[in-house]
């Protein structure tokens, strides 16, 4: 296998699992912006030869300092951009230069430079095709500059692909911003004018994402005559959270007040995840009051930074989400640059062992690599034929991938079988869950929206954002949520002995919440929504992170992968992640996916560890590295915890993409409403996909709190 063609392929964005012992809640309104490295959560460790092990009941993980004792693509052809005609023409509505557009962070790397991608994109976790162009992070672009890519006959205006990064589509408007009624008439040149203008007001901001930008700074490149595009435009950008977002000091300040100085409407937010956090600060700017119940005693829900520390070691594990998959338009990219965090590229290179430890011959590696890719494309033509004549007909990816191995004689031979089960692994931890479970027609239905760019890590871990966003939010900790009760004239929220008012509820649990009915809705939610919450898939990932005194795997791999010769235990341990470079110490995470994920629950913490040490003596004892005890290991139990019931959703058997839109619908004529990863059909199971639907839901809100005009009430 080519090492180029591999890791981002490898690459665990999707908020994953989850922690052992929680943080103290004021810790994530302490400490400064550098690594975690207060003291206050270590660990206490009694000098002993053998490990303890210290359980939180609540959690059911686990993390113990370790004793002296032994244990061990393809893409769619560019479209002609629609604003192009305009701008040739005589309503070129933009005058003289913009700011130049600058990346979203800065990305450290030792390998590749950042580039923009000409020719076949490399595949990724989950051999996602690329259906738009990526941007170049590095390259200045001002307002009339033109980059070819790809063929080199077509122009993308650059404006165009700072916006199409974002998510918004070449020529057409999106549904979003049909309902907000941005133009007067669909189609025609008035719509074709408003895409410019708006694709100017986001590349605009975008060039310096850290200041607000003014209607007037918007207005004043654009021709005056089009002065109510700019209003329609910046206005949409403004209330939608597509600019003027995030933690920058002036943001931050200008996000505390009203934009159009009305007090609008109560909302509860239920979850301070980063759906229900950025959906607070946003409902704040909207105007309405809020107050964020959150069941944990920290924000952060998935995403969970813990620090690790022993032996004069000191690190920051990611627990939960981790990645930032794809650095182009995403809007942590615009958070990192915000608070000056140089970003790091996740390299290509992922080396892999067979069990007996010796390295896996590349050339057999490339072969069997190459017969995945086929299998998958053979596989995608059958689903295309399957859903055209019998629509109503699916079966699972790992049947259909199953039957089409043994047709074609794939993987015969035990090593490459072995290789194959590594690659089938990777997808079960793309979609955190087994093969059996995944849609063979819709499994991959989010491929076409990728974020692109980079795969990158955050130093010091992603609760450095989990801690700007939750800042000075009204935030009540240690309120489980029990009812909701909504009617023509608000919403009731029982919590934790409390009852809590608002004129809308914003619901932003995970989907294995949902699933488990723990929160009581009343009336009961429509079947429509419960037949989609019971439809989708809601998966588990584990991990297992390790610090040890120095690093013997070597700085220059981000990734190295482990064959395993049982299929059923594929995912046991099969992909290391190496936090050295970001986490502020020699730290080690292995990931467990399908069906091992669910047999990792049911291991004792230090039978775990054990495990992971083997694998990791049996590959490195034969280079002549001594592979340490850690000072610190933690198990993750993401299954366990009764504030998730799991990791992250998937399209299971049976459903499609649409049950993400229908999980999103409000209930009660705009009473209750729903946001989270699994809310997101374009960005399922990652953070950003978490973050847009808070900014999504804020809007809603706001569209329906206008509709109805309700006059505030105080919270109760």
């Amino acid at each position: 296998m080519d090492p180029n063609d591999r890791p981002p392929a490898l690459v665990a964005d999707n908020p994953s699992t989850i922690s052992s012992d929680e943080l103290p809640p004021e810790r994530q309104h302490q400490q400064s912006s550098s690594p975690p490295s207060t003291a206050a959560d270590a660990p206490h460790t009694t000098p002993s030869n053998s490990p303890r092990t210290e359980t939180d009941p609540d959690l059911a993980a686990s993390d113990f300092p370790y004793g002296d004792g032994d244990g061990d693509g393809e893409g769619d052809e560019e479209e002609e951009d629609s604003s192009e005609l305009v701008r040739e023409g005589q309503n070129n509505l933009v005058e003289g230069d913009s700011s130049e557009t600058l990346p979203d962070a800065q990305i450290q790397t030792t390998s590749e430079p950042d580039r923009i991608a000409h020719g076949p994109i490399r595949r990724k976790r989950r051999r996602r095709k690329r259906f738009f162009t990526e941007l170049n992070g590095s390259t200045s672009l001002s307002q009339h500059s033109r980059h070819r890519i790809g063929d080199p006959a077509k122009e993308v205006d650059t404006e165009a692909l700072i916006a199409i990064s974002v998510g918004f589509p070449v020529d057409s408007l999106t549904e979003e911003e049909i309902e907000a009624n941005v133009v007067d008439v669909i189609g025609g040149p008035e719509q074709s004018n408003y895409i410019i203008v708006r694709n100017h007001i986001l590349a605009r901001w975008r060039s310096n994402a850290s200041s607000w930008l003014t209607f007037e700074q918007a207005l004043d490149a654009i021709r005056s005559e089009h002065k109510s595009l700019v209003q329609s435009a910046y206005g949409f950008l403004l209330r939608h959270g597509y600019i003027n977002f995030g933690v920058a000091p002036s943001i931050r300040e200008a996000k505390l007040r009203s934009f159009d100085g009305v007090n609008r409407a109560n909302v509860v937010v239920i979850g301070a995840g980063l759906a229900g956090l950025v959906a607070a600060r946003q409902l704040i700017f909207l105007g309405f009051k809020v107050v964020v119940l959150e069941g944990r005693a920290r924000p952060g829900g998935r995403v969970k930074t813990r620090r690790m520390a022993g032996d004069g070691v000191v690190a920051a594990a990611d627990l939960g989400g981790s990645v930032l998959t794809g650095i182009n338009g995403n809007p942590f990219g615009v958070l990192a640059r915000q608070l000056g965090l140089p970003l790091h590229k996740v390299r290509d290179i992922c080396p892999l062992y067979l069990p007996s430890g010796r390295a896996v011959n590349k050339e057999i590696d490339s072969k069997v690599e190459a017969s995945f890719n086929k299998l998958l494309d053979r596989v995608c033509n059958l689903r295309q034929s399957m859903i055209e004549e019998v629509k109503s007909v699916d079966v699972s990816l790992g049947t259909a991938l199953e039957a089409f191995r043994r047709v074609y004689g794939v993987a015969e031979d035990p090593q490459e079988h072995m290789l194959l089960d590594w690659h089938l692994a990777n997808l079960e931890y793309a979609n955190a869950s087994l093969m059996s479970n995944l849609s063979l027609a819709y499994w991959d239905q989010d491929d076409p929206y990728e974020m692109g760019g980079d795969h990158c890590f955050i130093p010091g871990g992603n609760e450095r954002f989990v801690r700007e966003l939750a800042s000075n939010l009204p935030i009540f900790y240690e309120r489980n949520v029990e009812s909701v009760r909504y009617g023509t004239d608000g919403a009731l929220v029982y919590a934790a002995g409390q009852e809590f008012h608002g004129d809308m509820v914003l619901c932003t649990v995970p989907l294995g919440v949902l699933k488990k009915g723990i929160i009581e809705f009343v009336p009961e939610l429509p079947k429509r929504k419960l037949g989609a919450i019971e439809r989708l898939g809601f998966g588990l990932l584990n991990k297992v992170a390790m610090l040890f005194t120095y690093n013997f795997w070597g700085a220059d791999i981000d990734t190295f992968g482990h064959l395993a010769e049982d299929s059923s235990m594929r995912g046991e341990f099969f992909l290391f992640y190496s936090y050295h470079s970001v986490s502020g110490g020699p730290l080690l995470i292995a990931l467990v996916a399908g069906e091992a994920a669910i047999k990792f629950e049911m291991m004792s913490p230090v039978e775990s560890i054990n495990k992971v040490l083997d694998v990791l003596r049996g590959i490195f004892k034969p280079k002549g590295i001594v592979v340490p005890d850690p000072v610190q290991a933690v198990c993750t139990r993401w299954g366990k915890d009764h504030f998730t019931y799991g990791s992250y959703s998937y399209v299971a058997v049976g459903s499609s993409g649409d049950d993400y839109d229908i999980l999103s619908e409000s209930v009660g004529d705009g009473r209750v409403f729903f946001a989270g990863e699994a809310t997101n059909k374009q960005y399922p199971a990652t953070m950003h996909g978490a973050f847009l639907s808070g900014m999504r839901e804020a809007a809603n809100i706001l569209r329906v709190a206008r509709r109805r005009s309700i006059s505030p009430q105080p919270l109760q």
